[in-house]
């Protein structure tokens, strides 16, 4: 195939944790570049719209890298263009948004938006009018209809109210995946060594949220693509006292050596436990030898 690297089919959103719903916004968009012999590509901004037009930070589920490489591996779309999100991007009117931005600079054939998506300037950019200027364009434009499970919209800050209750199964089911963080690992207080386990130490990006704290049932994807399943607390570790500061720690099962520096994907499953203090380590260690069995269970049933 041919395809023609400059012509786009662009999917319209900001796409925070990359869920179903938007799933069937990018499975549309890459089925019409596959017919128009274009590049399937994804528009989204690197900070929430609401950050600055209302002044009140959304807790994100997902970081642009992470939103680019959802996008990439679940959906096929090969371009995620990251539009820095200004006073300047506010303040542009919704037809300059897509005539200037879009067609002229990116060199959209075919727009792809959800039901609900509205942009330019006050937001007065809507489905409706984006149809309308598709159109006059002579470009095409698909409006997806809202996705639903068990009779919830499927939405972002659905997702985000189970992500921080901790509520992992049912979060990874609407969104389609595992939730998912990527981070460089860090050195830790190398309490695994004490106990007997190999460790990683990542951390969640400032802006993110952060589920809810206790032990979960992960894997971790290494850089070479090598794949474990592991134990991971994320919270204060309060056994050991650390000064409150969250952490992410994970116990990987069935693996030697040291990752540290190494750029890692660690996929959040379950929520098995809250975290409590131990008074010995002694007891966590049992603990999380229990957790690393119901871990090994949870994949061999799964």
């Amino acid at each position: 195939m041919n395809t023609n690297e400059h012509a786009r089919v662009i999917a319209l959103g900001f796409f925070d944790g990359v869920h179903t719903g938007h799933g069937a916004l990018l499975s549309l968009c890459a089925q019409r570049a596959r017919e128009l012999d274009a590049v399937p590509s994804a528009f989204t901004f690197d900070t929430h719209p609401s950050a600055l037009i209302l002044n009140t930070p959304v807790p994100l589920l997902s970081t642009p890298a992470d939103r680019a490489d959802l996008m990439r591996r679940y959906y096929g779309i090969r371009d995620v263009i990251i539009g820095h999100y200004d006073e300047r991007m506010m303040k542009t009117p919704w037809r300059e948004f897509v005539t200037e931005l879009l067609v002229k600079e990116h060199h959209a054939v075919h727009l792809v938006a959800g039901h609900d998506f509205h942009f330019g300037y006050k937001g007065e950019g809507n489905p409706q009018r984006l149809r309308e200027l598709c159109r006059e364009l002579g470009i095409g434009c698909d409006i997806v209809p809202k996705v639903e499970r068990d009779g919830i919209t499927v939405s972002s800050t659905y997702i985000r109210t189970l992500v921080a209750q901790g509520e992992m199964e049912q979060a990874v089911r609407f969104l389609g995946h595992p939730y998912t963080l990527t981070d460089t690992v860090s050195h830790g207080k190398r309490l695994g060594t004490t106990l007997g386990f190999p460790t990683v130490n990542l951390h969640f990006a400032p802006g993110m949220l952060v589920p809810a704290h206790g032990v979960y049932v992960t894997r971790v994807v290494l850089e070479n693509g090598e794949v474990h399943p592991a134990v991971t607390n994320i919270g204060v570790r309060p056994t050991l006292d650390d000064g409150g500061a969250v952490t992410v720690e994970g116990f990987i099962l069935h693996f030697d050596g040291d990752l540290y520096g190494q750029n890692i994907r660690m996929e959040f499953f379950k929520h098995l436990r809250s975290e409590r203090k131990f008074d010995t380590l002694e007891e966590l260690k049992t603990e999380v030898m229990k957790n690393a069995r119901q871990t090994e269970d949870f994949f061999a049933a799964n």
